[in-house]
């Protein structure tokens, strides 16, 4: 067993490479590298938008990212990112081992930290959280997928009041970075799970959102004060968080943070200007007005970085759409390959983002160098006489002289459907319509259909689309996405009947095409590998798979924008739009 001294910052710079050792930390925050955080003063109130009302205030009983950017104020993990690294760092653990080839990880758990209601933090509440939700299948919002490995379940136990230790059945070395989820009070939930006699899926009736404040609690810098249906969420500072800056001041600098629940993304702006947000996640689209409000004297500042985290837009076809033709049609990598040429990714990059946009990757973010292989080349060039070439080769023509093309053999109706996709987003509107007019040129017929953002996901899972334009964010390590990108995934929803027919039964290779059968073999490798020169290297022919058959058409990875109110300080906006990931407890206003 190997360990590792930590250093006296709390965040100090951490490699992966040392995810063999372990880390002790106290819980003082010095300061975040390069991005020059620096102390702040007590007291104040921010304001955040929220663009729904939250489906519930239990986290795991909902997938909802509303809910999301509230709990992660709330709540902590055993580890957390470092704010201007992507690296891992202690949090509700301080240190870690792992042993017997990186099969056994063991869990120091931060001594003295309190629930929001005073109650003391221990192992029974890490225990409790991951048997009954993370781990729990019936769990809406839980991950039981991802603690089976090989059909083999991942143990874990305590050790003592202050330790918890996960054995596995075999290595996997992105594991640590898994465990940033959300550890739950067992003194408050006990009555909703297993262990306090209820059925496995009642815990997703847990804190409902007419609960009393009172019964929502966490380790997080803020606790929940009020909640006003449909209109508001209102935290304040927890008098019990676990961390302090490095004069010994305890943090949460802010006395509350609200969210708003607007749900128009022009009516944020219109909120943002009107000094009844404090900050605000923008699209490129938005980007120009508010520059020049801000060079203009208005006070706030904006500001861009690159982006490895946010979710960069794809379209899918359904591989099994309920019409026998497009499903065929869809399920062929040269039909796919044929209508990437029709994808004018330049000008959705310029018109949608305004420029604050670059080509995507393949399933890793062209930041991210680690992992990421350039695939630029595949993604080839808008060109609609190549992509009407290419669709005639599949013998997709235009066999009546109505101006749509027809599907192969006879009496083939024409090639029509619709594309779905989130009218209240600020970017999507926009690219549908572009490609819908692209596609027409081609004599493809697109018809628009609008939902929710918010609906978008469940779509997809429900099989209930044609074509859809959504997006996944990226993440730091290929495996974190593996639900995602490996057939038969349980968010492969573009190929559902990859997927297995039953929980915990295997996936249906039978249909899975060749190329997915590599795929499917390339990800169970690179998870059990802990050499990382064999892991970037099956990553790399992974990406390379993916821009040659195009499971998803990516479509451009956004910059990170923000806007903020020049009454703080402390705002870095360095991870993108994952929700909560801007340092709030270290904002202070001014």
């Amino acid at each position: 067993m190997s360990t590792y001294s930590r250093s006296r910052s709390a965040l100090a710079l951490i490699s992966l490479a040392l995810i063999g050792g372990a880390l002790a930390a106290p819980k003082k925050v010095d300061g975040y590298g390069p991005l020059g955080v620096v102390k702040g003063k007590a007291g104040g109130n921010m304001t955040l938008a929220l663009g729904d009302a939250p489906q519930s205030l239990f986290y795991y009983g909902v997938i909802d990212n509303n809910l999301g950017l509230i709990s992660q104020q709330m709540f902590d993990g055993l580890v957390e990112f470092n704010y201007s690294t992507y690296k891992i760092e202690p949090a509700l653990a301080e240190s870690w081992t792992i042993s017997d080839g990186g099969k056994v990880y063991t869990f120091k758990l931060r001594q003295g930290v309190k629930w929001s209601d005073g109650q003391a933090f221990n192992a029974d509440d890490v225990i409790f959280t991951y048997k009954n939700m993370i781990m729990n299948p019936e769990a809406r919002a839980g991950d039981a997928g991802n603690f089976k490995l090989d059909g083999q379940s991942i143990t874990m136990k305590k050790i003592d009041a202050n330790t918890v230790q996960f054995n596995l059945p075999r290595a996997a070395p992105a594991f640590l970075l898994q465990q940033r989820y959300f550890i739950m009070p067992q003194h408050k939930l006990a009555k909703f799970s297993q262990d306090g006699g209820a059925k496995a899926a009642d815990i997703n009736s847990a804190w409902p959102t007419n609960i009393a404040p009172a019964e929502v609690v966490g380790t997080g810098p803020f606790k929940l004060s009020a909640y006003t249906a449909g209109q508001k969420v209102s935290t304040v500072r927890n008098p019990n968080y676990w961390k302090v800056d490095a004069s010994g001041t305890q943090l949460p600098y802010l006395n509350a943070l609200d969210f708003l629940i607007i749900r128009d993304p022009q009516a944020q702006v219109a909120q943002f200007l009107a000094g009844n947000l404090d900050q605000l996640n923008i699209s490129g689209a938005q980007f120009p007005d508010l520059k020049s409000k801000e060079v203009a004297g208005a006070p706030f500042k904006v500001i861009r970085s690159t982006a490895l985290f946010g979710s960069p837009p794809f379209v899918a076809y359904n591989f099994d759409a309920k019409e026998a033709g497009l499903s065929k049609l869809f399920g062929d990598a040269r039909f796919r390959r044929a209508m990437q040429g029709a994808v004018d990714r330049e000008r959705i990059i310029d018109t949608v983002y305004n420029g604050l946009a670059s080509l995507p990757g393949h399933g890793v973010a062209p930041v991210n160098t680690q992992w990421y292989t350039n695939t630029r080349a595949q993604l080839g060039k808008f060109d609609l006489a190549a992509a009407g070439k290419a669709l005639d080769a599949l013998n997709v023509k235009d066999t009546n002289g109505d101006g749509v093309r027809n599907l192969p053999g006879a009496g083939g109706k024409n090639l029509e459907f619709d594309l779905t996709y989130g009218t209240d987003s600020s970017v999507y509107p926009a690219m549908a319509t572009i490609l819908q007019s692209d596609f027409k040129k081609l004599g493809v017929k697109v018809n628009l259909k609008g939902i929710l953002s918010s609906k978008l996901l469940s779509t997809g899972l429900a099989g209930d689309y044609e074509m859809i334009l959504h997006a996944f964010g990226d993440q730091p390590d290929p495996e974190l996405r593996k639900p995602i990108w490996q057939p038969g995934g349980a968010l492969y929803y573009w190929h559902r009947s990859t997927q297995p027919a039953s929980e915990g039964a295997a996936p249906n290779m039978a249909k899975m095409a060749g190329w997915e059968k590599e795929i499917y073999n390339i990800f169970n490798e690179a998870a059990t590998t802990t050499v990382a020169s064999k892991r970037k290297a099956l990553y790399t022919r992974w990406q390379l798979l993916f821009a040659q058959n195009l499971p998803v058409t990516p479509i451009a990875k956004p910059e990170n924008i923000g806007a903020i109110s020049n009454k703080y300080g402390n705002y870095i906006y360095n991870l993108g739009v994952i929700p909560g990931y801007n340092p709030v407890p270290l904002i202070f206003q001014k």
